[in-house]
């Protein structure tokens, strides 16, 4: 008896730190940024594709020291709205994280979208994992410089658009809003989302090109997803399975605007403009640097109890 319960105790030993390290592995996948219109953290990502080897991108990884990998995994726990007192003027592309320090770089020729002022506005953010919480959208005032460090007082105080729990559908959040139709030239697009969920706050800067004036385009009509209004059916939505596909539905897209990679202008060809952003497909199961996603946790957990049962069972044969 005594070495049955000696071998049972090793067991238990040996199956704990596969349970610790499947826990600790599941937690770390909740991640996300806007790829459409895509922001510098995606671009200059190994997933951005041909936009990751423009020249502001290279000189992004390179004042980086490391390339931008975990491209779903800039967050600030804590903040808990104070965003203007714990992110300071400067760094608010990188969100004030080393890591990703290279995208607070002063330049004009990120990777950008084209949009249209007064028009319609689907954003396209990317997710790992659903997750409750509010996404904020601002844009930069009119007169602002990229060629500058992104500054609080860029950017108005009240975002452009509010948008409360909208569902994951296909590995992303669509948020919908109507564009201020005052703005022209090279503005940035900046996004905050505030988890409700969870005590984190995700940052992303789109560099962002209009073309003309309002009108082009109708605003997009009220889906039910901003504000507190969409704590609702869509908050429901959002708890749903978290896995992803890289299949997304053919819906219109803002233009991308690259720089060619040895060009230091933001400017690229009419191909370039005509291509549009939803070809960069989320990496719906490549967490970029997290763990597995938590429904690995009951399948490690469960392994790991039926190893030590077994080892148990065996003994108990033996004696």
């Amino acid at each position: 008896m005594t070495a049955y319960r000696t071998a049972t105790a090793a067991a238990v030993a040996l199956a704990a730190p596969l349970l610790l390290t499947t826990w600790a592995a599941g937690t770390a996948s909740a991640h996300g940024a806007p790829t459409s219109p895509v922001s510098r953290v995606y671009a200059c990502s190994p997933e951005g594709g041909s936009q990751n080897r423009t020249t502001a991108c290279r000189a992004a990884i390179a004042a980086n020291g490391a390339p931008f990998t975990a491209w779903d995994n800039l967050r600030v726990g804590g903040v808990d709205g104070r965003d203007r007192s714990v992110i300071p003027d400067g760094k608010l592309c990188s969100g004030n994280l080393p890591a990703y320090k290279g995208l607070d770089l002063a330049r004009a020729d990120f990777p950008a979208t084209r949009l249209t002022a007064g028009a319609a506005l689907t954003m396209k953010y990317s997710s790992t994992i659903a997750h409750q919480g509010t996404f904020k959208l601002y844009l930069t005032k009119q007169g602002y410089s990229p060629t500058r460090p992104l500054k609080w007082s860029d950017l108005p105080e009240k975002p452009f658009a509010s948008v409360t729990d909208p569902a994951l559908v296909a590995g992303a959040y669509r948020i919908r809003a109507t564009l201020p139709s005052d703005r022209t030239g090279r503005q940035m697009l900046f996004t905050i989302w505030q988890n409700s969920s969870t005590t984190d706050t995700y940052y992303s800067c789109s560099d962002v090109v209009f073309s003309g004036g309002s009108g082009a385009s109708k605003p997009a009509a009220s889906t039910g997803t901003s504000g507190t209004a969409a704590s609702g059916s869509a908050g429901k939505s959002a708890k749903a399975s978290p896995k992803a596909t890289r299949s997304a539905t053919a819906t219109p897209s803002p233009s991308t605007v690259s720089a060619p990679a040895d060009s230091p202008s933001g400017t690229a060809g009419p191909a370039a403009e005509k291509a549009g952003t939803d070809h960069l497909a989320p990496a719906a199961e490549n967490t970029s640097g997290g763990g597995p996603a938590l429904p690995m946790v009951a399948g490690g957990a469960g392994a790991a109890l039926l190893l030590t049962a077994g080892v148990a069972v065996v003994l108990r044969r033996r004696q």
